[in-house]
């Protein structure tokens, strides 16, 4: 399958905490010369805001988007380094990733995370506030690592804010697992799950996740490929892998151009 005008929402690239795969630079360079139409930078430990916009000058040809996850790095709930973000054109605000508690408990952590409920159950006043401010940006909103209910409350709230966009991030690795049932009902619009490539510690395959994206629907599906391991894929080549894949299981070119493309523009507010 061609890339022309795909965009992935999702890639990890050097430098960072962590070995990567590639340099952001080389990273944009591929995107390009594959004819991606854009990219989204995430690192969980710094804004990639800058980062972004440094090589969108340096390479016409493709955007280069970037964003702030809200891990302990970047202050854990810090109303006031989204705001920030924000001005300097972050396309994406992420609830926290390795951070959260959801995860910590996942790899045997548990009491040492970020949560966005309070002990009766209801969002943080400061969660709000961040969300608040992403709605009037217009930018998008990441539900990053956190548990199915912390999820569930930042969506209703986004949605009474009125954040444009939202992206469940990939719904499908084991420390989410979030049930089809329950997509189903988050599925609507400006909601989107981000579907990312299946790799080990995912609790899907390419046939259980085609089944999941016919069950929540197209019109909620971006696919991403969170890439940029060393052991994984390039995610340029990664993500032609997971078009692949997602023909072979029976979709369409005019499906598969709406979930790598037409869906991530909209929600990128490109469209």
């Amino acid at each position: 399958m061609t890339l022309k005008g795909a965009i992935d929402t999702h890639v990890h690239s050097g430098p960072d905490v962590r070995a990567r795969k590639t340099t952001s630079f080389e990273l944009a360079r591929a995107a390009r010369d594959a004819g991606l139409r854009a990219i989204v930078l995430k690192n969980h430990h710094c804004s990639t805001v800058p980062l972004a916009a440094a090589l969108s000058e340096a390479l016409p040809g493709i955007a280069v988007r970037g964003g702030l996850v809200l891990n302990r790095a970047a202050g854990g709930w810090n109303p006031e380094a989204v705001e920030a973000a924000l001005k300097m054109g972050a396309a994406e605000i992420w609830m926290p990733t390795l951070s959260a508690e959801n995860e910590r408990a996942f790899r045997g952590m548990p009491g040492t995370g970020l949560r966005a409920l309070d002990l009766e159950g209801n969002l943080l006043p400061e969660v709000i506030d961040i969300i608040r401010l992403v709605a009037r940006s217009g930018a998008m909103l990441g539900t990053g690592h956190l548990s199915l209910e912390e999820t569930c409350a930042v969506v209703a709230c986004a949605r009474q804010e009125g954040v444009r966009a939202i992206l469940v991030t990939h719904p499908e690795i084991q420390f989410i697992s979030m049930p089809v049932e329950l997509q189903r009902q988050l599925a609507g619009p400006g909601l989107y799950f981000e579907r990312c490539f299946c790799r080990p510690g995912f609790h899907r395959d390419w046939a259980g996740m085609a089944c999941d994206i016919r069950a929540a629907g197209v019109d909620s599906t971006v696919l991403a490929t969170d890439l940029g391991q060393p052991d994984n894929p390039h995610p340029v080549e990664g993500l032609e892998q997971f078009a692949d894949k997602m023909r072979s299981e029976g979709f369409s070119a005019f499906e598969l151009e709406k979930m790598t493309a037409a869906n991530p523009a909209v929600a990128l507010g490109m469209e």
